[in-house]
Formats: C-alpha cells, sequence, structure tokens
C-alpha cells in the first residue's frame, strides 16, 4: 500500500509526505463507468461549496489526521482534481468569479464585500455584485433550469432585493448568509449545527425540485469551516486525546467542524440516492479559498486548516491561497469513478461556460467576450491530456495579514506550467515551475528570463484594464511586523 500511495504523490508533483493518505481507490487504475447518457438529456447539477476548507484538509487529499469519508466517497464515485484554483484568495472575489466567469479585480471586487458601506468605499469597491453581470443562474434560468440558493452568499444585494436573490438568476433563495429570520447561523451558540441546518433546507428543496421534475441547478454554499467556530464538546472529544483537561486546541475545534460538515454531506448524498437523482445529477464540491490563518484573531483558537504541501494560506496569492479541492461526480455523464487528474488546471471561472455546455444554455456573444473561463468538460469526462488554453490572472490589493513567508506580490499569472508574482512596479518578480515546484520553492527569473518577461508584460497589460483603486500600504510586501491580524 505504501508503494502504490507514494507513486501517485510522485505523479501529482507534491511529495510523499503530503499525499500518504490518499486511499488506494484513487491511486490504482480508474474505473471509467459505463456511459449510458441519452443525447440531449440534460443533467442537474448540485454545486456545494465549503468555507476556508484547505487543499489538504479532506482525507483523499492525504489528511492523516482526521477522515472525510463523505468527501472521498465523492472523489471515489467522480474525478478528483489537483489543480483547481480560485478566482481569488478570500470569500467574495472567489464566489464573484464562480457566477460569472470573470476576473473578480474586473468587477472592482478586491477582497471581501464588507457591511458598513465606508469601508467598502475605502477599499475602491462597490457594495455588491453588480446586477448588470451575466451571471450563470441567470443563463440558466433562461434555459429552462429551476435554481436554488441556500447558504452564504457574501455578494451583497441592492437594497431593493429584499429577501430575495431574483436579481441574480435565483428563482428561491433560503439563508441567504446563513440567516434565516432572527436565527444567524455565524452565531456561537448555533455553530454546531450550521452545516445541519443548511443541509437539511438543501435536502427539503431537493425534494421539490424532485417533484417538479424540470433539471436543476442548486448551490449549497457552507459557513463551514470559515472562522469564528465553535463545535459541541461531543463533536470535539474524539479529538481532545493530548489536550488537557479544561482545555481546547485549534486542531480539535476545526477537525470537529470539518467532520460535522462531511456527516451533513454524507446525509445529502445519501438523499441524492433515495430520491432517484444521484444518476444524473453533477455534483461539484471545492472550497472558496485556502484555510485561514492562526494570525486572524477571529480564527486564533480554531485555524487548524491545512494547505498541504502548498506555500500560502487565505489572502495570500501564492498556491496555499487559491489552489483547493475539487471534486466532480456525474455517473450518467461518464465522469470516471475514482480517477485522479493532475495535469488539467482548471479555474473557478471555468465553471460558468463549462456548466452551461452540459445544460445546453446559451452565452450570448457580448458576455463570451468578457469570460476569462473555458470549457473544461473533456476533462469532467475523463480527459486527462485536457489542458487550458486560457491563462489564469489574480490581482490582491491589501496586504496579507499571515506569515511573512505567505505575503504575496500584488499580481499572479498561471499561463501551462509557469506562475509568475510581481508588484506593479515590478519589485519581487518571481517565477515557479508549477510541474516541479509546486510548493513554490525555486524562483527561476533568472534561469528564464525570456518566460519571466513575457509573463511580467502580459499580467502588466491586464493590470493596466482594470478599475482604479487604492492600494492598501502594506500590500506587495513580506517584511513588514509579524504577526499581524487581519483587518
Amino acid at each position: 500500500m505504501k508503494k502504490v500511495r507514494a507513486s501517485v504523490f510522485r505523479s501529482v508533483g507534491l511529495g510523499a509526505v503530503a499525499m500518504a493518505g490518499v486511499p488506494a481507490v484513487l491511486s490504482a487504475s480508474a474505473q471509467t463507468v459505463t456511459q449510458n447518457h441519452t443525447a440531449g438529456t440534460r443533467p442537474n447539477i448540485l454545486f456545494i461549496l465549503a468555507d476556508d476548507l484547505g487543499w489538504g484538509d479532506p482525507s483523499c487529499y492525504g489528511n492523516l489526521r482526521f477522515k472525510t469519508p463523505s468527501i472521498d466517497r465523492l472523489a471515489k464515485q467522480g474525478t478528483l482534481f489537483t489543480q483547481f484554483y480560485q478566482g481569488g484568495s478570500v470569500c467574495s472575489p472567489s464566489r464573484a468569479t464562480l457566477l460569472t466567469g470573470r476576473w473578480p479585480s474586473e468587477l472592482g471586487i478586491h477582497g471581501h464585500l464588507a457591511l458598513k458601506e465606508q469601508k467598502n468605499a475605502d477599499r475602491g469597491m462597490p457594495n455588491f455584485l453588480s446586477t448588470q453581470a451575466e451571471t450563470l443562474p441567470k443563463l440558466l434560468q433562461q434555459a429552462g433550469y429551476t435554481t436554488v440558493h441556500v447558504g452564504k452568499w457574501h455578494l451583497g444585494r441592492p437594497p431593493e432585493s429584499g429577501e430575495s436573490l431574483s436579481v441574480y438568476g435565483f428563482g428561491v433563495a433560503q439563508w441567504i448568509d446563513c440567516i434565516s429570520g432572527t436565527t444567524n447561523l455565524w452565531d456561537l451558540a448555533e455553530r454546531p449545527r450550521a452545516s445541519r441546518v443548511l443541509v437539511d433546507e438543501t435536502i427539503s428543496e431537493l425534494n421539490i425540485l424532485k417533484q417538479a421534475g424540470s433539471p436543476f441547478y442548486c448551490q449549497l454554499w457552507l459557513n463551514d469551516p470559515h472562522a469564528a467556530l465553535a463545535p459541541s464538546e461531543a463533536q470535539m472529544k474524539s479529538f481532545s486525546k493530548g489536550v488537557p483537561p479544561g482545555f481546547t486546541s485549534p486542531f480539535m475545534v476545526y477537525a470537529a467542524t470539518v467532520t460535522e460538515m462531511d456527516r451533513q454531506l454524507g446525509r445529502l448524498l445519501n438523499e441524492l440516492d433515495k430520491l432517484g437523482l444521484s444518476q444524473n445529477t453533477v455534483v461539484i464540491l471545492t472550497s472558496d479559498n485556502g484555510p485561514e490563518d492562526i494570525t486572524d484573531a477571529g480564527a486564533s483558537w480554531s485555524a487548524a486548516g491545512s494547505a498541504g504541501p502548498l506555500r500560502g494560506r487565505k489572502r495570500s496569492l501564492y498556491e496555499g491561497g487559491t489552489r483547493v479541492p475539487f471534486i466532480v461526480r456525474w455517473p450518467q455523464g461518464g465522469a470516471p469513478a475514482g480517477q485522479v487528474n493532475t495535469q488539467t488546471v482548471v479555474s473557478g471561472a471555468d465553471l460558468l461556460p463549462t456548466i452551461c455546455e452540459l445544460a445546453n444554455a446559451a452565452i450570448p456573444g457580448k458576455e463570451q467576450l468578457l469570460l476569462r473561463g473555458q470549457s473544461v468538460v473533456p476533462a469532467l469526462k475523463g480527459d486527462k491530456t485536457f489542458l487550458r488554453t486560457v491563462p489564469l490572472m489574480w490581482e490582491w490589493r491589501d496586504a496579507v495579514y499571515n506569515r511573512p513567508l505567505n505575503g504575496s506580490p500584488i499580481l499572479a499569472i498561471r499561463d501551462g506550467k509557469w506562475k509568475l508574482l510581481m508588484n506593479p512596479d515590478s519589485n519581487r518578480i518571481e517565477l515557479y515551475d508549477m510541474e516541479s515546484d509546486p510548493s513554490e520553492q525555486s524562483n527561476l527569473v533568472a534561469n528564464q528570463p525570456e518566460i519571466a518577461v513575457r509573463l511580467s508584460k502580459k499580467v502588466l497589460a491586464w493590470q493596466q484594464t482594470l478599475p482604479a483603486g487604492p492600494l492598501e500600504k502594506n500590500a506587495g510586501k513580506n517584511d513588514y511586523p509579524w504577526p499581524q491580524e487581519a483587518p
């Protein structure tokens, strides 16, 4: 068994230590499911988005400290991707990209959208995602899909929208930003049951959707394991080994939260089976960004998430901030069961064109010109040779309140196997070969000057097209006093 696992780890290029826990079912040759997809049958979509779940947190990505059997079940029944990137390193930017297929900075969303309008104004940001932006649910709705949102949103809402997300294309929206009536699932007293409540609501909606009979897009956007976390004593009990009585550890809190989330996802997958929806429902599971850092005041007792062997965490443009788990299951459509795709680079910007292709939903010509993603349907169906042709771009205008090693430059671009990071003034230019150095340890600017110049020109030209706005005073630095707390 050790021999098989080590072999898989080398193929991923991430080192034997971090992937030692990959189940044998994922390291063996993928068993392709029988394709019985009928031409013209459009799949349902269930999109599960965890909040601050790190690349190395699921046990199918190598975590040996606690188990995530429900997420592992998805991986065994579908395809696990090792090179999936979100459009941002915090929540609002990533979510904007997922819904629009565009880079968040192009929409003026450079960081998290704050409740206080003045804070958004100070950072040159709007108060909500533009209602003029074409979104995935709008396009699916126009193609005859029923569209449902459950859970965290964090993209703001125009005041006139009330308790609705209809302006963004959702026919039904429940527990928007995890609030319903007087109940707020962000309250510490509610956190032990947050995932259960949101899964309960999703199960209720799935039963309604089953009765309706039309194809659906349902997104469950959880607030776990985002800080502040407060699992119950019962949930933490099995992780208390070595912790003195009367104390907790960040690991206890975090592991209890993730395993509870995983337990509830298992209930959701069971319900899909019970309703007979599993075969032709594309289930997508990912996270909005990398794990929180313990230097954040609100996470000081819980930030034990893992980015695996990747450098960086939440807010950083290094890999650990933007590269996250990504699993797709679709038995009827031919997504290979148990396959690990280590070659295809996939982005959150790809979801809109990919899902629209699966759903036979038209994308207007003018909107196609704005898209930064591309359809990756061949990769979902098992073509591991499918490679992207569109580069990935990032901009982060704030400081990375984190360990100095994680303090990335302001701009980043991934093109082919190369990733370049730099500040707009050409300070701190860093170039990494992601095939041989995914941990971003060896800066190759001096060895590959032509590639560095080419990518620098490309990312700087892109930045010139972005809306103007202020930079935080420590943006792009990694030498300011540590530790710092995120604002």
